[in-house]
């Protein structure tokens, strides 16, 4: 830092406020402590600034599933915001949510020297062993609520159940099957329990949802169920994925989408926009989720907080050409 602040013509606390971004620095003072830094092939020894701060700079995040498209992109959408708030992002992805495997996770992520831990945890038992490990830094959980005093975000799962049913109850729909998501799972919960309410306040039918696992698989088999049924005309889905089975079940029936029966997805992924016919869906701000998480963990660290965020991320119908009118009786 002598020979930087030497090169560029400053004293060595510029070069250290250039260093940690501080904003009272001018521009053109900031870029010649940085052309200086390159010229000299200076970095910073971030175990050095972590010694002098008593901060590692590194936060830790410990995912489940996260193959699948709504924690993959909450965990990219979490890596990128981290390294440009200048922190580091050790995840830990496991495959079981038992309370031995998951505080193995936390004392791992805490021997590392975590400053923070961000747990995308959607499954109840996640969330209930998450409460029992004993964590000494600040937590954010994504997509579980561990109580009042835990921090978390989460997408509006009731609100996107509610306008995914809405939509086909105004459509004409006399009611709306449901192939619900795995059961323990908070979204898949929470849509289940709004599609019920839905129907039930427009008077229509409730018939018992059909609970699936996420897979395009499965929807495909529960899919066939539906379609042998004439009297079905209106499908929700708990994820794209299982919609995508459905739409190839009611195709193999001779079941016409829209015309025969109209199908809704959750979650907008990629390639919804793209199925034969485009899938109208519930679009989850995926990156936003992750985004806001971050921030908000860092307000805690690093203050001030920052109230103007909600914990609950809204959602948006998108609808597409699977959805139509109620065929003529």
């Amino acid at each position: 830092m002598d020979d930087v602040a030497r090169l560029a013509g400053v004293s060595k606390q510029t070069v250290s406020r250039v260093l940690n971004d501080n904003p009272a620095v001018r521009p053109e003072t900031r870029e010649a402590v940085r052309t200086a830094m390159r010229t000299l092939g200076y970095r910073p020894s971030r175990s050095a600034r972590s010694l002098a701060s008593g901060r590692t700079r590194m936060l830790g995040v410990i995912s489940f599933d996260a193959a699948r498209f709504g924690p993959a992109s909450i965990l990219t959408a979490i890596n990128s915001a981290a390294q440009e708030a200048g922190y580091l992002v050790s995840s830990i992805a496991l495959d079981t949510a038992d309370r031995a495997t998951v505080v193995r996770a936390v004392d791992t992520l805490s021997a590392e020297g975590a400053d923070g831990v961000i747990a995308i945890a959607p499954q109840r038992w996640v969330g209930r062993a998450l409460a029992e490990a004993r964590l000494d830094t600040p937590l954010m959980v994504l997509e579980n609520d561990l109580g009042k005093d835990a921090s978390f975000v989460t997408a509006d799962n009731r609100a996107g159940a509610r306008k995914a049913t809405e939509h086909l109850l105004d459509l004409g729909h006399a009611t709306v099957q449901h192939i619900a998501g795995p059961t323990g799972w908070l979204s898949a919960d929470r849509r289940v329990e709004a599609w019920r309410a839905t129907l039930k306040a427009a008077g229509a039918t409730v018939h018992e949802p059909l609970v699936g696992d996420w897979s395009a698989d499965s929807g495909y088999e529960l899919g066939r169920r539906l379609a042998d049924d004439p009297a079905v005309t209106a499908i929700f889905a708990s994820n794209d994925q299982m919609a995508l089975g459905v739409l190839r079940a009611l195709h193999e029936s001779g079941r016409r989408v829209p015309d025969d029966v109209s199908v809704v997805g959750y979650d907008d992924i990629p390639e919804a926009a793209h199925l034969l016919p485009p899938l109208t869906t519930v679009r989850t701000d995926f990156p936003e989720i992750g985004t806001r998480s971050l921030r908000l963990l860092l307000s805690q660290l690093d203050g001030p907080p920052e109230p103007e965020l909600g914990r609950v991320v809204p959602v948006e119908l998108i609808v597409r050409r699977s959805t139509g009118p109620a065929p003529a009786r």
